[in-house]
C-alpha cells in the first residue's frame, strides 16, 4: 500500500541533486500551487527507479511544459498558423531541454475553419441555443437553414428511419454519453458525431443537430471531427451543449401529442481552406548500446480551437517531454533510443500518426515498444500490455515497479492509444498507462479545456510513470514480440 509522505526519504546524493534543481522546477505565476517535495514510500529496491521517482515527483517539468504550450501558443487547430507556431515551439523546447535528432516531418491535410455559428428555436417557444460546428462541416446557406425538426433519441433510431422520411427537415439526435473511468462510453456516443450527417442526408435531411458528446452539465458545446461519405450529399452538422439538448428534449416531450412542430434556424459560416501543411515533430535520447532500437512515446501537438488544448493534449505533450527530460536529468543512460513524437493533425483523423507509420515503414521492425499520453491529466491507475505473449510477459515482469504510484496491472489488450493504432496495426508492440478519465469528457473539445484544469500532482505522477516505463523498456531483455 503506497501513501504520500512529506518527509524526504532519500539518500544524501539524491537529496543534493534535488535541492540543486528544486527552485528551478517550481512553476511560476501561481502562488497557490503547492509543489513541495513528495516522495512515495514503497518504491521498489531498484535504485534507478528510485532516482527517476524522486526527480519526477519533486519536479514540475510536465506541468511547466504544458503551461508554456497553452500560454504561449494557445489553441492549435490543424493546418492553421497556430499549429505551425506550436511546431516551432516544440523544436525550441526540445532544444532547450537537451534532446538530440530534433526534426520535423511535414504532410498535407485539408484545412478547415469555423466562423459564425448560431441556432434558434423559432417554434413553438422561440429562444437561442448554444451550439458549435463540428470539425469539417460544410456551411449552411448564407441566410441559414430554417426547417421543422425531427427528433431521434439515438443514432440507432436515426439509422432505423425510412429513406425519404427527413425530406426538408433538420434531424436532431439526442442520446447521452455514459461517464466512465476508462472512457468506454465515448465510442458509442460518438457515432452520431462521426456519421450522423451522412445517415441523415441519406434520408433527405437539410442539416443535423446533435447532443454534444460529453458528460458535463455545463452550457458549453463539444466540437470534434465528423466524416462525410463522398457518395452522399454533404449537409451541415453542429453540436449543442448538454443543457440546451435537455431543453430541446423537454420541448419535444411537451408537444409530442399536440401536433405542434418544433422549428429551428441554423447558421454555420464554416470554411474549407483547401490543402494545408501539418507536420510531426520528434526528438530523441540516443541509446547507449542499441541505438537502432526505439522506444516511442507520443502525444499530439494540435488541438481544437475553442479552448487552449490543455487536457487534449497539452498535458500529454508535457508528460512525454517531461518524462524523457527526467530520464536525461537522472544521468541514466538508456540502452535503447527513446523517441518522443508530437503528432500533428490528430484531431481531424489521426493524420499525423498515419503519416509517421508510412514515413518510418522501413524501420518499424526496430520499434520495440510504443505508447502515448492522450487522455487528459488524470492520475494513471493501470498498466496494460499489447496482445502478443512476449509483450504480456515483458510488461508483467515490470508491472510491480509501478506500484509505488498506485498503478496496477490491467487485463486485456491495448493498441497503445489512437495515435499508436497505425503502429500497432503494423506489428509494433504496444503498452498503455491508463489514466483516470472520469471527468475528461466534461472538458473534452470545449472552451473549458484550459490550463487551470491541470492538477500538478497528477502531472508529477504521470511523468514518474512514463519515466519508469521508458527506462524499464530500454533496459528489458525482451523485444516484446513473439518469435
Amino acid at each position: 500500500m503506497f501513501h504520500f509522505s512529506r518527509r524526504i526519504l532519500i539518500t544524501t546524493s539524491i537529496a543534493t541533486l534535488l535541492l540543486a534543481g528544486c527552485e528551478a522546477d517550481k512553476p511560476r505565476g501561481n502562488s497557490e500551487i503547492d509543489l513541495a517535495p513528495i516522495v512515495m514510500t514503497g518504491v521498489s529496491d531498484n535504485s534507478e527507479i528510485k532516482i527517476l521517482a524522486d526527480l519526477a515527483l519533486n519536479g514540475s517539468h510536465g506541468y511547466d511544459i504544458t503551461r508554456s504550450l497553452t500560454t504561449e501558443i494557445g489553441p492549435r487547430l490543424a493546418g492553421t498558423p497556430q499549429e505551425a507556431e506550436a511546431r516551432q515551439w516544440a523544436r525550441d523546447k526540445f532544444k532547450e531541454l537537451g534532446f538530440t535528432s530534433i526534426r520535423t516531418e511535414p504532410f498535407p491535410i485539408k484545412g478547415w475553419m469555423r466562423g459564425l455559428e448560431t441556432a434558434q428555436i423559432t417554434k413553438p417557444y422561440p429562444q437561442s441555443l448554444v451550439i458549435t460546428a463540428l470539425g469539417g462541416s460544410v456551411a449552411t446557406p448564407k441566410a441559414g437553414t430554417k426547417a421543422p425538426v425531427a427528433y431521434f433519441e439515438s443514432y440507432e433510431a436515426l439509422v432505423a428511419a425510412p429513406m425519404g422520411s427527413l425530406d426538408g427537415k433538420i434531424a436532431y439526435i439526442s442520446g447521452r454519453m455514459k461517464k466512465d473511468r476508462d472512457g468506454a462510453g465515448y465510442g458509442p456516443a460518438n457515432q452520431k458525431r462521426r456519421s450522423g450527417a451522412t445517415e441523415a442526408a441519406k434520408r433527405g435531411a437539410l442539416a443535423v443537430l446533435i447532443r454534444s458528446v460529453g458528460t458535463d452539465s455545463h452550457r458549453m458545446p463539444h466540437t470534434g471531427q465528423m466524416r462525410y461519405d463522398d457518395a452522399v450529399k454533404k449537409i451541415p452538422i453542429a453540436a449543442m451543449s448538454g443543457p440546451d439538448a435537455d431543453q430541446l428534449d423537454r420541448i419535444f416531450a411537451q408537444v409530442k401529442d399536440t401536433g405542434q412542430e418544433v422549428e429551428i434556424k441554423l447558421h454555420l459560416n464554416t470554411r474549407d481552406l483547401g490543402e494545408k501543411t501539418s507536420a510531426n515533430v520528434m526528438a530523441e535520447i540516443r541509446g547507449s548500446e542499441k541505438p537502432d532500437e526505439i522506444i516511442l512515446i507520443a502525444a499530439h501537438l494540435d488541438s481544437w480551437d475553442m479552448g487552449t488544448g490543455a487536457i487534449d493534449d497539452g498535458a500529454g505533450v508535457g508528460v512525454v517531454m517531461g518524462a524523457a527530460k527526467v530520464l536525461m536529468q537522472s544521468g541514466l543512460k538508456p540502452k535503447r533510443t527513446i523517441r518522443v513524437v508530437l503528432y500533428g493533425s490528430e484531431e481531424i483523423g489521426i493524420v499525423g500518426a498515419f503519416a509517421y507509420a508510412k514515413a518510418h515503414a522501413d524501420e518499424l521492425d526496430k520499434h520495440i515498444l510504443a505508447t502515448e499520453s492522450d487522455f487528459g491529466a488524470g492520475k494513471i491507475y493501470a498498466i496494460q500490455s499489447g496482445k502478443s505473449a512476449a509483450n504480456k510477459a515483458a510488461i508483467a515482469a515490470m508491472a510491480s515497479e509501478f506500484r509505488y504510484l498506485g498503478i496496477q496491472p490491467k487485463d486485456g489488450d491495448t493498441n497503445g492509444g489512437p495515435d499508436i493504432g497505425p503502429l500497432s496495426n503494423a506489428g509494433v508492440p504496444t503498452v498503455r498507462l491508463n489514466q483516470d478519465g472520469t471527468d475528461y469528457f466534461d472538458l473534452h473539445h470545449t472552451p473549458d479545456d484550459t490550463f487551470d484544469k491541470i492538477d500538478p500532482k497528477a502531472m508529477q505522477q504521470n511523468v514518474a510513470a512514463f519515466a519508469t516505463l521508458i527506462w524499464l523498456a530500454s533496459e528489458s531483455g525482451s523485444n516484446f514480440r513473439d518469435e
